[in-house]
């Protein structure tokens, strides 16, 4: 269908069929139930490359937390990692955290209300200001995420392969999608678009048959992308040491954590267990085998228990080392995989968007 066409002739048809299927079809999330700005920015940022079940759970513990962008803003940044701990992608939750110091020290705590001073702010590009200012304040500008993205080159029958060119594709695709806003209801649109992507119009297997511009699209199945990055797999050792805390009247267990740098690229910061010099050692050693997905690489991580007495020779030491109360470590702003070897050994308790959510695979020895 050319584009000419979705501009002049199909854009009221695409429109109303579009929002009459959203209506009927959408989800009941818990930020469609509200139009603070603060709680849908919070939602848009947690809803990045995370899954909307795993994103749910979270979404209300940090909105329980930190209900206004000041109660945030004032907020220790460990205790902000600590209720993004499992969301991955932790420099989302730390430019959230400096943004809102800024709108309060700046903004007396009022977020912008358009999409371009929202931009101004740490950690908000064009998606995120533009589905805030769009749903909040109804302003008429086009949210391109993956999922809008695939749905316009499916209408279109447009490549979205490597050799299509990909500065120009998307050049294409912000261009249609700010045509075909809705004028009156441009913040329902957008997330009918996104709707449609996430639920119908899917990257395997989509289901066209339920797609209410099934009518309109040139492509009707799956269209050429570009192939996904290789995965890469790296062995290595965890080290799990628990112990009494030593000259205590209660008997008080205490697991052995290490903090990382400030000066690493992904996940400063964050406390984890400490790692071993080897990965290979016997199997009566072993505690668990875990696989944790970090980026492009799948790592297969084999957990050690290792009395407090072998700790040093066995671990090789790059941060701050504390023993962790574990009352206290499950509050604490722990790295992914960290907080996946303590529930599975029961050390902590388990969140239940962890328990739905779960993909990994572990063996757990008795």
């Amino acid at each position: 269908m050319p584009q000419a066409e979705i501009a002049h002739g199909a854009l009221p048809v695409l429109r109303t069929m579009l929002l009459q299927w959203y209506e009927a079809a959408r989800r009941d999330l818990p930020w469609r139930q509200t139009s603070d700005p603060y709680a849908i920015w919070v939602s848009e940022i947690m809803l990045q490359q995370t899954r909307v079940a795993v994103v749910i759970d979270r979404y209300r513990a940090f909105l329980e937390r930190f209900p206004t962008i000041r109660a945030l803003a004032e907020a220790p940044e460990q205790d902000v990692l600590a209720l993004w701990s499992g969301l991955g992608y932790y420099r989302r939750a730390r430019m959230l955290h400096k943004a809102a110091q800024f709108v309060v020290e700046h903004g007396d705590g009022m977020l912008p209300t358009t999409a371009e001073e929202l931009r101004t702010l740490p950690g908000i590009g064009a998606y995120t200001a533009a589905a805030i200012s769009s749903i909040v304040h109804n302003e008429r500008v086009a949210v391109v995420d993956g999922n809008v993205e695939r749905v316009l080159c499916r209408l279109q029958g447009w490549s979205a392969s490597r050799r299509s060119g990909g500065t120009t594709l998307r050049k294409k695709v912000e261009a249609l999608a700010t045509v075909l806003v809705d004028p009156a209801r441009p913040g329902d649109f957008n997330q009918a678009m996104m709707e449609l992507g996430a639920t119908v119009c899917l990257p395997r297997n989509p289901q066209c048959m339920l797609c209410p511009l099934v009518a309109m699209c040139d492509t009707k199945g799956e269209h050429a992308t570009a192939p996904r990055p290789r995965m890469l797999s790296e062995e290595v050792g965890r080290c799990l040491s628990v112990r009494l805390r030593p000259n205590s009247k209660v008997a008080t267990r205490e697991v052995l954590l290490e903090q990382r740098p400030a000066t690493e690229s992904v996940m400063p910061g964050l406390w984890e267990l400490p790692l071993l010099h080897e990965a290979d050692f016997l199997e009566r050693d072993l505690c668990m085998t875990v696989r944790h997905a970090i980026m492009q690489v799948n790592y297969y991580v084999r957990v050690r228990n290792v009395p407090e007495r072998k700790v040093n020779s066995l671990t090789v030491q790059n941060g701050e080392r504390k023993w962790v109360a574990l009352g206290l470590a499950g509050e604490m702003a722990l790295t992914g995989l960290t907080r996946k070897i303590l529930q599975r050994a029961h050390l902590i308790g388990v969140r239940a968007s962890n328990v739905s959510s779960s993909k990994e695979k572990e063996i757990v020895k008795n």
